[in-house]
């Protein structure tokens, strides 16, 4: 299924819901904090439920989504609640296989680090010039807890955002160039000596951000603050005045090329239907 967009009244979505059922579309509705809601429609549908949706966030409380409830008999909520409890294993086996196989490798390579010599391993998976698998496999290491931790969530939570709204390919596509030219990057201005998938998350994130600036009508990915404070970072990293080294081009290469494939994403989109 794919995501239609999301709503912060619940009742009211029931409404919209109910409304496009009246139409012979059926949807799934979700909702993990209990307040926004979000509402799935199979691929088939989506372009006709899209124009009611449109319409629906111009006037979600018209009288005919209320009519609708009455029309199909719904009084009560289809609201399916998601974060009563954590069920990771769960979540974690319904993603997408390749937002799965990234997150296993760079979890293999972080406990290898610990069963064989940590040199060993690092000159094995370290960018060569001479080696093109090597050209990917710095993306897979990550030489701390908190770093694998860190990149691994964002890796998990923005990859499933971006196939749900933009596709298995977008997120294949923004991995591959994300991860070749942020490493080449990195080590044409810096060295060899470099390893995480931070590159690959400042892709996802600059892709998250342009693509909900130029899709308004959906509930935007990342709020500002978040936004404000990766991109903070980014420049704190170049200033030398953190306490960690940082892999600092291939985050703004890996952030420009998100920025740039959503914005290319979009005109492609755009001039296909006009």
């Amino acid at each position: 299924m794919k995501l239609l967009g999301s709503f912060s009244d619940p009742r009211a979505v029931q409404g919209a819901v109910d409304y496009l059922r009246t139409l012979g579309i059926e949807s799934q509705l979700y909702s993990e904090d209990g307040r926004t809601v979000s509402v799935w429609v199979q691929e088939s549908d989506l372009q006709t439920a899209q124009a009611v949706w449109h319409e629906f966030l111009k006037n979600p409380y018209h009288e005919k989504y209320s009519n609708a409830s009455w029309q199909v008999g719904q009084t009560d909520g289809a609201l399916k609640y998601q974060g009563t409890q954590l069920n990771l294993f769960q979540r974690f086996i319904r993603l997408n296989w390749l937002i799965q196989a990234v997150a296993m490798i760079a979890l293999l390579v972080y406990v290898s680090f610990y069963y064989f010599t940590p040199n060993a391993v690092f000159e094995a998976l370290k960018f060569d010039t001479n080696h093109p698998w090597s050209w990917l496999t710095p993306a897979f290491m990550h030489f701390g807890a908190v770093h694998l931790l860190f990149n691994l969530s964002w890796w998990i939570f923005l990859g499933n955002q971006i196939v749900n709204r933009a596709g298995f390919i977008i997120l294949l596509s923004l991995f591959t160039a994300s991860a070749l030219l942020s490493n080449w990057a990195q080590f044409l201005l810096v060295d060899e000596n470099f390893g995480g998938l931070s590159g690959v998350v400042y892709a996802q994130m600059g892709f998250c951000w342009i693509y909900s600036r130029l899709n308004k009508h959906e509930q935007a990915i990342l709020s500002k603050p978040i936004i404000g404070f990766m991109l903070v970072w980014m420049v704190l990293g170049f200033t030398d005045v953190l306490f960690i080294s940082m892999a600092n081009w291939a985050h703004l290469i890996g952030l420009l090329i998100g920025m740039s494939l959503a914005a290319m994403m979009y005109r492609t989109s755009d001039t296909g239907t006009s």
